[in-house]
């Protein structure tokens, strides 16, 4: 017999003699601040499979994703020393900041959107906080400390040989795990390259790095070790942005207290309705499994992170005891007080609309980004000279390829006319892809078309095609005329 069977045949009180003090005891924090440290019971059922799967699959993601290249690019890289940015294989520069801005906006409206709809999913099923600490070195922990009777037995006791040797083991691989997160995530800053020479020059041909290292490392180790769900309840933002986000027809996981109130043990061959009791048979199995310590029964609560333990734990007792599952289960709290559907508000629709316009405008700057970025910059202190009736200028140019490609381009004067460029080398220029290309070129310009002493000109630059790659306006000196 399950222990879950157990405790429904002694008529709920199995694992627990006063819910009240029960209660009490599984809080994250005492009334005077103290730490109250959560045992959460192993969860099982559908919810946590499909949870499982978005965890291992996410997993698989973060470890591949500094070893994928794109047309040589790193697939994701955010190298603020060096800046050298790449996402999606495309590389970004610093000039490029206002669209990875837009980005963020729109990623931030999206959060909104999502959840004023949706609530706290991405918390229990995206976040990497959740992931990591759920999905790695909680179930470390179920391995060698065995599942939440055998961890508050261990915890109580002596620090005899068994404790010994089980918390060095855990500790040992926690801190091996962080190590492993801690590389990776340097991964996603240098390049998976630059990270094994570091490892193969050693700690002493590299003091600083090694010392970043091991800061980031003991901080994993604290967060996921030590921390744990103080992350999401007293330090993530998010988790209080979503109480001024969440309202009635927010869907979320909730107990159907029309359904489960009065709540009363269960009693076999019982007619639960007939007495008054509702299906909740008080058995806190919804609370034993909650990584955060709440007892979902009290409402919604912004410790909760919809990481549905709960409702698996619900479904497989209501299963047990022959009531209908879906007692505590996704839905709003509209729907359980009136039973009207879910509907997408006027609120969702009018930041959807905002969503989609500015995911718009977003694949628009993308993609009118431009191949190349030209620049043409007189020298400091330069100034113009006259020769055969021509004035000359001399400007210093930087091509900026943003390209996968390499691009040969020529100088041409666009406006005004009658103005020719003259080159110090050849006047095809190779850029090589996702590089930089200096140079000096001169511009000159009949004298005697020359009607003001400095005047705009626009400079092109053109593939081999004759196609227009990138134009920039500066000026162009000459002698100083009176005009009359």
């Amino acid at each position: 017999m399950s222990k879950i069977d157990e405790d429904i045949a002694r008529g709920g009180q199995g694992q627990v003699l006063d819910p009240e003090t029960y209660r009490d005891s599984i809080g994250t924090m005492e009334q005077s601040g103290k730490r109250k440290w959560v045992f959460p019971k192993k969860p099982k059922g559908k919810y946590t499979n499909y949870r499982n799967l978005v965890s291992y699959t996410l997993l698989i993601v973060y470890f591949a994703i500094p070893f994928i290249k794109i047309n040589g690019n790193p697939f994701f890289l955010f190298n603020v020393i060096d800046r050298e940015f790449f996402i999606a294989g495309q590389p970004f520069y610093p000039q490029d900041f206002f669209i990875l801005t837009l980005g963020a906006i729109a990623s931030l409206i999206f959060i909104i959107i999502f959840t004023i709809a949706f609530g706290r999913i991405f918390c229990g099923w995206i976040c990497p906080q959740t992931i990591f600490l759920e999905s790695v070195f909680r179930k470390i922990e179920y391995l060698i400390e065995g599942d939440r009777n055998k961890q508050m037995k261990l915890d109580r006791q002596e620090w005899n040989t068994e404790k010994i040797w089980k918390r060095s083991l855990k500790w040992s691989v926690y801190v091996i795990i962080s190590l492993i997160i801690t590389h990776f995530m340097f991964m996603y800053i240098v390049g998976y390259e630059q990270v094994f020479n570091i490892i193969s020059e050693g700690p002493f041909a590299n003091p600083t790095n090694f010392i970043v290292m091991i800061l980031f490392t003991a901080a994993f180790y604290f967060v996921f070790a030590w921390f744990r769900e103080q992350v999401c309840t007293l330090v993530c933002p998010y988790g209080r942005l979503q109480g001024v986000l969440i309202d009635k027809e927010t869907i979320n996981v909730f107990y159907d207290f029309k359904r489960g109130e009065n709540r009363s043990k269960w009693r076999k061959g019982e007619d639960r309705k007939a007495t008054g009791k509702g299906d909740c048979i008080d058995c806190y199995q919804c609370v034993v499994v909650c990584p955060t310590g709440i007892d979902i029964r009290d409402g919604q609560q912004l410790e909760c992170v919809n990481c549905t333990a709960c409702i698996d734990a619900c479904d497989e007792v209501m299963e047990k005891v022959g009531l209908p599952k879906g007692l505590v289960r996704y839905a709003s709290e509209k729907e359980i007080e009136t039973g009207a559907p879910y509907k997408f508000t006027g609120r969702m629709k009018g930041f959807a609309v905002v969503l989609v316009l500015l995911v718009g405008f977003l694949g628009y700057l993308l993609s009118s980004r431009g191949e190349m970025e030209a620049k043409f910059i007189k020298p400091a202190g330069s100034t113009f000279f006259v020769r055969d009736g021509k004035i000359l200028n001399t400007y210093n140019y930087t091509f900026l390829n943003k390209t996968n490609d390499k691009k040969i381009v020529t100088i041409k004067v666009i406006e005004p006319a009658h103005a020719e460029v003259g080159y110090s080398a050849s006047s095809k220029i190779i850029v090589e892809r996702d590089k930089i290309s200096k140079g000096t070129i001169n511009i000159s310009f009949p004298e005697s078309e020359m009607n003001l002493s400095k005047q705009n000109i626009t400079i092109g630059v053109y593939d081999m095609k004759g196609k227009l790659i990138d134009s920039y306006q500066t000026y162009f000196e000459g002698p100083f005329k009176l005009q009359f």
